[in-house]
């Protein structure tokens, strides 16, 4: 049996998920052992359909049974600890009760990622986990073909991002541009015409943008205070905006103006 009970929280085999909150800590555990977390049922289903190869399993006592039918056919230990134990191990009450360690894939290159697409969401300066999480769902969710993000973006894998997608992470093909200088021009020398996101007065509406959908389209999404940089702003073949109502709101934030503009981009036409 990989059943394996654990009582005491400072046991070095549970060290893949210790202080789940503390963000420097995890980036630097996480990028050295090649790792992420899944956190709660659904989301540990969904990595484990998608493919990925678990380096154990954590469950408390009260949840013990969640992952029953799929314990025995997993090759890693399945870790089970007291709510007190897991609460002092990751740092804060495991209500959901379900972790799991995975070991993450080589992350495709561009061409392999942009391959037939169509319709992708280019990322440029997001740090937000929680909102890249979100646009990862919205956009896994509308249909849209990819993502690229730029060097700064927030980790996709990290533990929020994972969480808040609903594993929509795991099924989205993405990559991450090493050049953020000169990525976009990789882009439009594969077909793709750059439309930026902006509430700019010269900025025209997605639909005009975008009329019958023919072609090939990257929208390019900027950091959650300043939008995209200058010089993204200025590489882009149209600048692009959702229509607001004259309340005083001239934009929305960075997650419900994605969802919105992938129903554009690929729903509505």
């Amino acid at each position: 049996m990989n059943v394996i009970e654990v009582p005491d929280a400072d046991d070095e085999r549970l060290a893949d998920y210790v202080r789940l909150r503390d963000v420097n800590l995890r980036k630097s555990l996480e990028a050295e052992h090649g790792l992420f977390m899944a956190e709660g049922e659904k989301v540990v289903r969904r990595a484990l359909r998608a493919g990925y190869r678990p380096r154990s399993l954590l469950l408390t006592e009260r949840r013990a049974a969640a992952l029953a039918d799929v314990v025995g056919t997993v090759r890693a230990p399945v870790y089970t600890v007291a709510e007190s134990v897991a609460e002092r191990l990751v740092g804060f009450d495991l209500h959901r009760g379900v972790l799991a360690s995975f070991q993450r894939k080589p992350l495709p290159g561009v061409d392999e990622v942009l391959a037939g697409a169509r319709r992708v969401v280019v990322l440029e300066d997001v740090v937000d986990h929680t909102n890249v999480g979100a646009i990862f769902r919205s956009a896994a969710g509308l249909g849209v073909d990819a993502i690229v993000l730029a060097p700064r973006c927030a980790d996709p894998l990290y533990r929020r991002a994972v969480k808040v997608s609903m594993g929509a992470v795991f099924t989205m093909p993405y990559t991450r541009l090493d050049d953020w200088h000169g990525g976009l021009e990789g882009l439009r020398e594969r077909g793709f015409a750059l439309l930026a996101m902006t509430p700019a007065p010269d900025s025209v509406t997605l639909a005009e943008a975008v009329g019958d959908g023919a072609g090939k389209y990257a929208l390019l999404l900027g950091s959650e205070g300043d939008g995209l940089s200058f010089r993204w702003m200025d590489q882009a073949d149209v600048r692009v905006r959702i229509p607001m109502a004259e309340r005083d709101v001239d934009s929305l934030n960075v997650t419900a103006a994605a969802a919105i503009a992938c129903y554009e981009l690929v729903v509505n036409r």
